[in-house]
């Protein structure tokens, strides 16, 4: 089994695949001071909950945007899943190359998306990823990572609303059930669901008019489900979109899996 960790800024999406099957799948805050000890007795009490036992982990593969987050992490792999886990950087075997003019800068996270997008759906591929930020990942037909766009996310833009005005609410992310809102909290729904639609619509116009027509167009993250519904660009919403693209990577990489295990 292999237990693979997406770390975020927001969230921890945390996934147990038995062989190419995702069997278990949780959504955790990001919390930056947690100890090694306390995300290994987390993740006991999860896999206990689920009837999983820890040592049937053959192997963990991280993607990181949060550096902090890093060594806590492999200490955690090493004293209570007694495996180094194998981070995804630039630096391994990934399956696509990296057209990019820095390959270090690119998010691990961004790096997976990627991989999954073009091993599971074929290229050119374009995968928006709706997370603490907005990002879109470009895949070439022959499997080139070209770069992307990254964009304020949804939270950010609901909480600027909120600390930069005396008088406007914080509100949820909704579908909002008309246009034209009849209340203040309807008008901010409103204007949060449709700017975030159009705004992902309009890069995707562009994206697929420079890529060409057959340009498969991926969504993934929290809210992917809810933006697909209004867009006219997203066909496939894959939630687990990351989780996979660590799978695969993990798969490729079997010195690194090996020397971990």
């Amino acid at each position: 089994m292999l237990l693979a960790l997406d770390a975020g800024n927001s969230n921890i999406t945390v996934g147990v695949f038995d062989a190419q099957q995702l069997i278990m799948q949780w959504r955790l805050r990001t919390i930056h001071e947690q100890t090694a000890d306390e995300w290994g007795i987390l993740f006991r009490n999860l896999f206990a909950l689920a009837g999983l036992q820890l040592d049937r982990i053959q192997g963990m593969a991280i993607a990181s945007v949060v550096p902090p987050l890093e060594e806590p992490l492999r200490k955690m792999a090493q004293r209570y899943f007694s495996l180094e886990p194998l981070f995804l950087t630039h630096g391994i075997d990934l399956g696509i190359s990296l057209r990019i003019d820095n390959p270090r800068e690119a998010g691990a996270d961004r790096l997976a998306n990627a991989v999954a997008g073009f091993h599971l759906y074929g290229g050119p591929c374009v995968v928006v990823d709706l997370g603490t930020a907005i990002n879109f990942d470009v895949v070439s037909a022959k499997g080139e990572f070209l770069g992307g766009i990254i964009c304020p996310g949804i939270g950010m833009a609901a909480q600027g609303l909120f600390s930069k005005t005396a008088r406007l609410p914080l509100v949820d992310f909704r579908e909002p059930a008309q246009l034209i809102g009849a209340n203040t909290v309807d008008c901010i729904q409103s204007g949060l669901y449709y700017s975030t639609v159009g705004a992902i619509d309009g890069i995707f116009e562009r994206l697929v008019a420079e890529l060409g027509p057959g340009t498969h167009c991926v969504a993934t993250g929290g809210q992917a489900a809810l933006v697909a519904k209004g867009s006219r660009f997203i066909k496939t919403v894959d939630e687990a979109l990351t989780l996979e693209g660590l799978r695969l990577v993990w798969e490729r990489n079997p010195r690194a899996v090996q020397a971990g295990g």
